[in-house]
C-alpha cells in the first residue's frame, strides 16, 4: 500500500514551538509515573492502556471490542486483553448486542464508571492545581482552542 506524502510546505515559527509544547504535554500525560500517582491517589488499580477504553465507555456507552479498537486506533488483540482484564476487575461486563445477536458489547459496570469518576476527579485536581495561578478566562480560553485543535486534527485523519 502506497503512502500519499503531502507537499512540503513552509512551517513558520509558531508551528515549530506548538509542535514542540504539544510533544511536551504529551509526554508529561503518558509517563508511566503520572498514570501510576493518578491510580493510586484515586485506588484503581488499572493498566496506563485500560484507561481510554474505561473512559470512551464512560462517553460513549456500550461498545463492541471491534469498535473500541478502531476509535482507539490499536490493534484487536490489545482490546481483547485489557477488557479482559477490566472484567476479571469488575469493571467492565458483556452484553448482547441489541443490533446483532451473534455480537456483543462491553460496558461500564457501576464499579467502573465509579473507578472513571475517580479517576477523572483525580485528574482535574492536579490540572486545576497546576493551573491555579490561571485566570478562569486564561482555563476556558485554552479548553476552548484544545477542542477546536483537537476537531482539526480529526478531521485530517483519512478514513480508515
Amino acid at each position: 500500500m502506497a503512502v500519499t506524502q503531502r507537499p512540503a510546505v513552509p512551517v513558520g515559527p509558531d508551528v515549530v514551538d506548538l509542535e514542540s509544547a504539544l510533544t511536551r504535554i504529551a509526554y508529561l500525560m503518558a509517563r508511566a509515573k503520572q498514570h501510576h500517582r493518578i491510580a493510586a491517589e484515586a485506588h484503581v488499580p488499572i493498566d496506563r492502556a485500560a484507561v481510554p477504553i474505561l473512559r470512551l465507555l464512560a462517553d460513549s456507552g456500550p461498545q463492541r471490542p471491534g469498535e473500541l479498537a478502531i476509535r482507539l486506533a490499536v490493534e484487536a488483540p490489545h482490546i481483547t486483553r485489557q477488557v479482559h482484564r477490566l472484567q476479571t476487575l469488575g469493571y467492565l461486563e458483556s452484553v448482547a448486542d441489541p443490533d446483532d445477536r451473534r455480537a456483543h458489547r462491553v460496558q461500564l459496570t457501576p464499579d467502573g464508571q465509579e473507578a472513571v469518576d475517580r479517576l477523572r476527579a483525580v485528574s482535574q485536581r492536579q490540572i486545576q492545581h497546576a493551573l491555579a495561578h490561571w485566570s478562569t478566562q486564561d482555563r476556558d480560553q485554552l479548553a476552548t482552542l484544545f477542542h477546536r485543535m483537537v476537531d482539526d486534527f480529526l478531521a485530517q485523519l483519512p478514513d480508515s
